[in-house]
């Protein structure tokens, strides 16, 4: 697979990884709000400001997750050149989340620690294809220089 190829792929995966964490931050949330509006109110059960404060928390905690990884593959799929570090804060991130989360951060550092990737950034401001005046030139051989004499 060329580097290419995997940056899309690396896209895509932060994208689903997004996805599917909005999906579940949602449904949790729902499910603090459900729970927590039918608990007891009055001395018995918890002050009235702790559920709102505490989903706004969760909220935010989740979200500060979510954000990295839907960020680094928005960069990677548009070829950005900050994309290489949204990836990897994105991979940080999403770590924390087993098994996808996981498996988008090993295959986020393994390709942009490899020298395919690094060269993939390095070169960003370069067109993605190739126009005639962009290619090498033929390699031509130059003698290397004769030593000097030294007796």
């Amino acid at each position: 697979m060329t580097a290419e190829q995997h940056n899309k792929y690396l896209g895509w995966s932060h994208l689903i990884h997004g996805g599917l964490f909005l999906i579940m931050v949602i449904f949790m949330l729902t499910m603090m709000g459900v729970m927590f509006s039918t608990m007891p109110t009055g001395p018995q059960g918890p002050p009235p400001a702790l559920v709102p404060l505490m989903m706004v928390f969760m909220g935010s905690l989740y979200g500060l997750m979510l954000v990295p990884s839907l960020v680094a593959g928005y960069a990677l799929l548009k070829r950005k050149p900050w994309a290489r570090i949204a990836a990897i804060i994105g991979a940080v991130t999403a770590a924390m989340s087993f098994p996808i989360g996981s498996a988008v951060c090993a295959y986020t550092f393994w390709f942009m620690f490899s020298q395919p990737g690094r060269l993939l950034y390095d070169r960003a401001s370069l067109p993605l294809t190739r126009t005639p005046e962009l290619k090498d030139p033929e390699p031509r051989y130059i003698p290397p220089p004769t030593p000097p004499d030294w007796r």
